[in-house]
């Protein structure tokens, strides 16, 4: 028995999510989904250049929150307060390596996106944010996979 690669788990994905929110969901109307594809490249601007302050800032913040909990109560931040910032980081790379695709309307930029989607998802995850992971995957992978169409 031959072992998956990630490249193989992901296509898959892909292809169980592409039945459900491309196939099975109701369709958005074309011209709905052209201004999604106009306008998502300028989305993923505007949302990386509100979230680099933020990171900075949580930096910040979490080292001097960890400090004075420390001292208060004997524990710091968790782990997963630093693994959240971290795969925000990553998400922010992965939206930033899709700008080129997004404005080109290539399927490389669609994949950066769909993989910075599922790092967000798994971020939700960690910190058991269950509401926010239903929620999330279902809004973002219905507008992912109702555009999916639009890029080669």
């Amino acid at each position: 028995m031959s072992e998956k690669t990630t490249k193989e788990h992901l296509n898959g994905l892909e292809k169980t999510l592409d039945v459900y929110f491309a196939k099975k969901a109701p369709a958005l109307p074309k011209g709905g989904k052209d201004f999604i594809v106009k306008v998502a490249p300028w989305l993923v601007i505007i949302g990386v250049i509100i979230s680099l302050p933020g990171i900075l800032t949580l930096f910040g913040i979490g080292s001097v929150a960890s400090n004075i909990m420390m001292r208060t109560v004997g524990y710091g931040l968790g782990p997963t307060y630093y693994v959240s910032i971290i795969l925000l980081i990553v998400v922010i790379v992965l939206e930033l390596l899709a700008l080129p695709g997004l404005f080109n309307r290539k399927k490389a930029g669609w994949n950066y996106i769909f993989y910075a989607t599922l790092v967000g998802l798994l971020s939700n995850l960690i910190v058991l944010n269950l509401v926010g992971f239903v929620v999330g995957a279902l809004i973002s992978f219905y507008f992912l996979f109702q555009v999916r169409e639009y890029y080669k």
